[in-house]
């Protein structure tokens, strides 16, 4: 049983991006030809477009008795709290609030965040902070799946 599950897409002005880079390509293949250019258009869209779709293709899930983010997997029963945070706090835990120990699953194009106490005595990380576009959908998840 699945309760939970989201992919930490990359927003669509990278794509934007990822095309312009294959322009830029095929502009400093002109000087070759129109073979080459066509080759630096296609090859150049194509390499950003592959490392854009892979650094967006990372999934937050709350299957069965385990919060799975990215390629992390944490049994619920390790987890302590987990608490939704607003844009504001969740800048405030990416940056001077950051332990240096925890489980960051970061994207810094999504504003929100969940930050969830880790409370294994043998696991020396504190806490999974987690971005995501529905915290309060995923602390509702892991609530449910914990009772």
């Amino acid at each position: 049983m699945q309760s939970y599950e989201e992919r930490l897409t990359a927003p669509r002005s990278w794509w934007v991006i990822a095309g312009l880079i294959g322009v830029a390509c095929a502009l400093m293949l002109l000087p070759l030809g129109t073979l080459p250019m066509l080759g630096g258009l296609i090859g150049g869209a194509a390499l950003s477009a592959v490392a854009v779709s892979s650094y967006g293709s990372v999934r937050i899930r709350v299957v069965g008795d385990s919060l799975i983010a990215g390629d992390a997997r944490i049994p619920v029963a390790a987890l302590g709290e987990a608490r939704a945070l607003d844009p504001e706090e969740a800048v405030a835990w990416r940056t001077h609030k950051a332990d240096t120990r925890a489980f960051m699953l970061l994207r810094s194009y999504i504003r929100t965040a969940v930050r969830v106490e880790i409370t294994d005595p043998a696991d020396p990380t504190p806490y999974a902070y987690l971005s995501t576009r529905e915290p309060e959908r995923l602390v509702a998840a892991l609530a449910a799946v914990r009772t």
